[in-house]
Order: C-alpha cells, then structure tokens, then sequence
C-alpha cells in the first residue's frame, strides 16, 4: 500500500509534511543564518533558477532554505501561492503597491492600512479611499477585513466579491483575525488574502510577519520581484520561528475560538443584566455591549457588514474569532479594566498563546473609549472567566 498524497492529508498533517525534504535527517530544519551562498561553475540564474522552488540559493533577499519551507507550508494550507514579508504591514503595502488601484474601498478595520494609503497618496495624490459600500468602478480595489478589528464581527465576503468583480476590480481579504481553520477567502471569491502572522499564524508573541496569498503564478512573481526591490524580506530567524509556530497552529486556533465563545456566551448574558441588578456579583450597567461574529443575526447587515441574510456561519465553518470586543459602562473603567485582571495582559497585539486586553482607544484614537479588545489565548476557560468576573467587579466598585 502506498503512502498518503500530501493533497490527500488533513489540515494537521499538512502542517507537519507540508514542507517533508526526504533528505533532510534532522526532524526540525535547521536556522539558516546565512546572508550569501557559494555558487557553482556554469549556473546560470536566469534559465536555470526558479524562486518559487529553488535548487540553489544565491542571497538571501532572494530565497533562504528556511523560507522556501515556510512559504510551502503556508501556501498549502492557506490553498495558494504564499510570499512572506517582515511585518504585516510590509505585506498590505507590498498588495497596495501591485494592484495600483485608483481607488481603495475600505471600512474601518485595522488602523495601519489606513496610515500606509495616506503615504500611497503622497506620491499619488488622485488615489481615493472610499466606503466599501459605495459604488465601485474600474480600477478599485476592495479591501475587506473579516473578522474585523476590533470586533470581532464578520463582513459578508461574497457580497463584497461579487460587486468588486463585477466591475472588473480587485479583492484583497484581510484575514488575520480569521486563520485556518476557522474561514477560507478564496472560497469566497477572494483574489489576495493577507494575514499579519505576528498574530495567529506566529502564535507566540515572538515575531513579527506578513503573508499574501495568491492563486496566479504570474501575480506571485511579480510579488516577489516587487519584494526583492524593495527588501520587505523575513529575516532567517523569525522564518524559522514562523515555521515552528505553524506545526501547531490546528491546535491552538480552534481551542481559542472554543474558549472565546464559551466567554462570549458568558459575558453577553452579564451585558443583558439590567442596573440595579447583578449576576454572579457583577452589577448591571458595568458591561452594556458584546461584539463577536457569533452574536450577528442572519437578517443583521448594515455599513462594512454587507445587506441583510448573511449567514457567518457559512462563511466560518471553523468556528469564530478568538479577539472580540466589550462595550464597557463607562470610559474609566473601560482603561482600568486591563489593569485589574491577572491572567489577562494589559497589551496591544493579538493571537498569541496568552490572553490579552487592551481599551483600544490607547492604540487607535479613532475607536469608542469604552471599547475593550480581549484576545483569548491557551488558558482555561473558568480560569479566564474567574479573571473576568473580579476584575469586572473591581471596575464597577472603584
């Protein structure tokens, strides 16, 4: 009997063989540090060198042997061809600056793409940033965040998809707060989908990455060589750190979102208590609002959201975000709140192994200052809701 196809294997498997070099006898890949290789007599790089699966390396803003592994394995489970960069925000750049829109629809979502289109309008000053529901024409590009930051709420993508295309543009899905295998974008008519892999795909807290993926050979080329000239290439060693993140991330995703539903659940019911009352010792009145994809009825559409009659389930089979946002009673105890818990941090970022909040005001001036952003990490669920539940307790006394 012969062994499984590597197209055969499930999401777990792939992230562990997706990258197999059957010559290779160490089991974890050794860090390449080297900036420069050794070249051989009559290579020839134009005609005998692919970047996309090289025989040899030459510099390592080209290719490294780490990163040809990282990008295989991120590609296959991401379903296209991936190119990795030093940051997130290196990659939405890298996207913006191929697909040379006139114009960007975009809606709220996350603060660092905005401040790169106002650089992109300084030497093109005529580049527009409109809604994303206004009427699109010829030349836009839509640039959908699902879920998004910092809601945790869910934009209906083939709502979205189907307009941009059908006047010819461009689709570019940002899907950080969405990894595998919680939603897949291309099966929504994504043409790019971006992840800043700091968050989920890192998983650590110890990185910093962005990633596009791509379903045309010809755009990934010109990605690359969009990325060899501009020098947004991961360094060897957070190559290697991404890749070793990678291996559990069907573990560690799905186990957040579980967690982070479970204390949605929770904490929506403490949102729903009335003033004057309490629950579990938690007035009412000091939590008023939760946000999460969970929580979007089907008939709930509205601005960024797409219309009415979309169903998050079908788009995120996987299960749900794992960030999502509180809606606090007031804004002073929205920047206690963080400072009150133990086993949340009181940090910025997101996705990692431990849990996180932040009053979002602190890192975007535009948000609500009641809002409070949790990003729920690897600990256990009463132990979380425990933290919660004093801290929430604490706020509403002082």
């Amino acid at each position: 009997m012969s062994p499984p196809e590597i197209a055969d294997l499930g999401l777990g498997s792939l992230l562990l063989h997706a990258d197999d070099t059957p010559n290779e006898q160490s089991i974890s890949p050794a860090i390449s540090l080297s900036t420069t290789f050794r070249q051989q007599e009559g290579f020839d790089l134009e005609t005998q060198w692919d970047p996309a699966d090289p025989k040899r390396h030459v510099y390592s803003r080209y290719t490294t042997p780490i990163s040809i592994r990282l990008e295989k394995v991120l590609g296959t489970i991401l379903k296209g061809d991936a190119i990795t960069y030093a940051s997130g925000l290196q990659a939405a750049n890298a996207a913006i600056t191929h697909y040379n829109p006139r114009r960007v629809a975009i809606t709220k979502g996350y603060m660092g793409v905005h401040h790169i289109l106002d650089i992109h309008k300084r030497s093109a000053p005529n580049l527009t940033v409109i809604d994303l529901d206004e009427d699109y024409q010829e030349g836009d590009l839509a640039w959908v965040e699902t879920p998004v930051n910092p809601t945790g709420e869910a934009r209906n993508l083939k709502h979205y998809a189907d307009k941009i295309h059908a006047v010819g543009g461009k689709l570019v899905v940002d899907a950080t707060f969405g990894p595998p295998p919680l939603q897949d974008p291309f099966e929504f008519g994504a043409d790019c989908v971006f992840h800043s892999g700091t968050k989920y795909l890192g998983g650590h807290s110890d990185l910093l990455a962005g990633v596009l993926v791509v379903k045309e050979s010809d755009v990934w080329k010109q990605l690359f060589e969009d990325r060899v000239n501009l020098g947004g290439v991961m360094g060897s060693m957070e190559s290697w750190l991404l890749l070793r993140s990678l291996r559990t991330l069907h573990l560690r995703v799905p186990r957040q979102s579980q967690t982070a539903q479970q204390l949605v659940n929770w904490l929506d019911t403490v949102s729903r208590v009335p003033k004057g009352e309490e629950f579990e010792g938690i007035p009412g009145g000091t939590l008023t609002k939760v946000h999460h994809a969970s929580l979007q009825p089907v008939d709930r559409g509205g601005p960024g959201l797409g219309p009415n009659g979309f169903d998050v389930s079908k788009q995120m089979p996987g299960g749900y975000s794992a960030s999502f946002s509180i809606i606090l009673g007031d804004a002073n105890q929205a920047k206690s709140l963080p400072f009150r818990t133990r086993l949340f941090a009181p940090a910025t970022s997101l996705g990692g192994v431990e849990s996180l909040l932040e009053q979002r005001v602190m890192a975007d001036p535009k948000e609500d200052p009641r809002l409070v952003r949790l990003s729920v990490g690897l600990e256990e669920v009463e132990d979380l809701k425990a933290d919660l539940r004093q801290a929430l307790k604490a706020v509403a006394s002082s």
